[in-house]
């Protein structure tokens, strides 16, 4: 069963965002306890217990701080649950749970198209980027990028008018780099700038590719103009991939180590671009999270119910659910987000089932069981499950209790690996 989408209301945005900044509560581990608990509240309420060690829980006086400071701001918090919230970007298996968004929120309902590139690009590049963002905006198209210098910067400037999104590295209060402060506003005005980071948040290294899988995920394309082959340019693509979408390449002379990234793409299968017509040709038939290209019928559903993430947060081990049975069943978007490649079936399930009921269920054995198995390189979920012979429901509760202990880290993918101690 598909939930409805809802508003939240002030105090459940409240937990909402207190939950997601506490400490070592990532996208999925959030909603890993929304799926055992139900409500926010209630999993804040828990999380002292979960972990085998004291949580540090983002206090009340800093929310109300940065809710204030955002409302100041012009900034509005967005819950993945929301109908406003990007619907590509709720079919990601990363997706924040909260955006901060200034600016139009009804831009984040159109179809877009992401665009990225080299910092320091030439002028071809830059000339390309202009003509395509220009274009595609005229289609229909809004275009997202990272507002970096170079690429990103120009496919912004070029879609103002049409509609831009920016995604940001840092808070809103913190905009990098700090030339491109007034470009923000200008974007506001007709797109907007959304960012999962707290709104004083200086940006660092590490940021910038987790703004990547944000970019890619809101987008039904995404267009590599200029790129080194070791570039965030390309670790965007990559999250793409993953996310099932469409890789445009701009291809250039060989001589040029800015071509080197759009070439390796396009000997890796992505889709030639020359031109404007080269991405809404590639884009006909693309669908995702009910949202089409320009000029297509959209069907309005939000049917994920076989999504391989979801499958696996359902399967928590509720043995230690604190729910009474006065408490309803929580309507927790089982469904709502997507990971891409593998789906687990019934049978597995059932599978899981048999197998549970011959294995010890003591927390602190199953966590030596696990963290035995895990190292510095990261392993998939799969993989751990199958060396372990646990079921993959009880893996993921352990990991997820191992997440929240700062023990382990995903990798992306389905990847965990632990804790680098350098």
């Amino acid at each position: 069963m598909t939930p409805d989408l809802q508003i939240l209301s002030d105090q459940d945005r409240f937990d909402w965002l207190r939950l997601i900044r506490s400490e070592n509560i990532g996208p999925r581990t959030f909603f890993g306890l929304m799926a055992r608990f139900g409500t926010a509240g209630k999993a804040l309420d828990a999380l002292p217990g979960l972990g085998g060690r004291s949580v540090k829980i983002a206090p009340v006086r800093d929310i109300e701080t940065e809710m204030e400071a955002a409302r100041r701001a012009g900034v509005h918090f967005l819950a993945l649950c929301e109908p406003s919230y990007p619907a590509s970007l709720r079919a990601i298996d990363t997706a924040p749970p909260m955006l901060a968004v200034k600016g139009n929120l009804a831009s984040l309902q159109r179809p877009m198209v992401a665009m990225v590139g080299s910092r320091n690009a030439s002028a071809t590049g830059l000339v390309m980027t202009d003509r395509l963002a220009r274009g595609l905006g005229e289609a229909g198209y809004v275009i997202v990028s990272g507002l970096a210098r170079g690429i990103d910067i120009k496919a912004h400037l070029a879609s103002l008018e049409t509609g831009t999104v920016a995604v940001l590295a840092g808070g809103h209060a913190r905009i990098y780099p700090s030339e491109h402060a007034g470009t923000v506003d200008r974007i506001a005005e007709q797109g907007a700038v959304v960012s999962e980071m707290p709104l004083t948040w200086e940006p660092r290294a590490r940021d910038f590719p987790r703004r990547n899988r944000i970019v890619s995920g809101m987008a039904l394309g995404l267009i590599v103009v200029e790129a080194a082959r070791r570039s965030g340019s390309l670790i965007t693509a990559r999250f793409a991939n993953e996310q099932g979408r469409e890789i445009f390449a701009v291809p250039g002379s060989p001589l040029d180590p800015r071509a080197e990234g759009p070439n390796a793409l396009l000997k890796d299968g992505a889709t030639f671009c020359t031109s404007v017509e080269d991405v809404l040709e590639g884009l006909v038939g693309m669908t995702v999270a009910g949202q089409s290209a320009p000029g297509m019928n959209e069907t309005g559903r939000w049917g994920f119910d076989n999504d391989p993430l979801w499958d696996e947060l359902d399967g928590l081990d509720l043995s230690a659910d604190v729910r009474t049975a006065d408490d309803p069943v929580p309507a927790w978007p089982l469904s709502i987000g997507q990971a891409p490649k593998t789906s687990r079936t019934l049978s597995h399930v059932e599978a899981d089932d048999e197998r549970s009921a011959r294995l010890p269920t003591s927390t602190p054995n199953l966590k030596s069981v696990v963290l035995d198995l895990l190292g510095s390189v990261p392993l998939s979920i799969d993989d751990v499950a199958r060396v372990s012979g646990l079921p993959v429901r009880q893996v993921q509760s352990v990991l997820m209790e191992l997440e929240i202990e700062g023990a382990i880290q995903r990798q992306g993918a389905n990847l965990v690996s632990l804790v680098s101690l350098a």
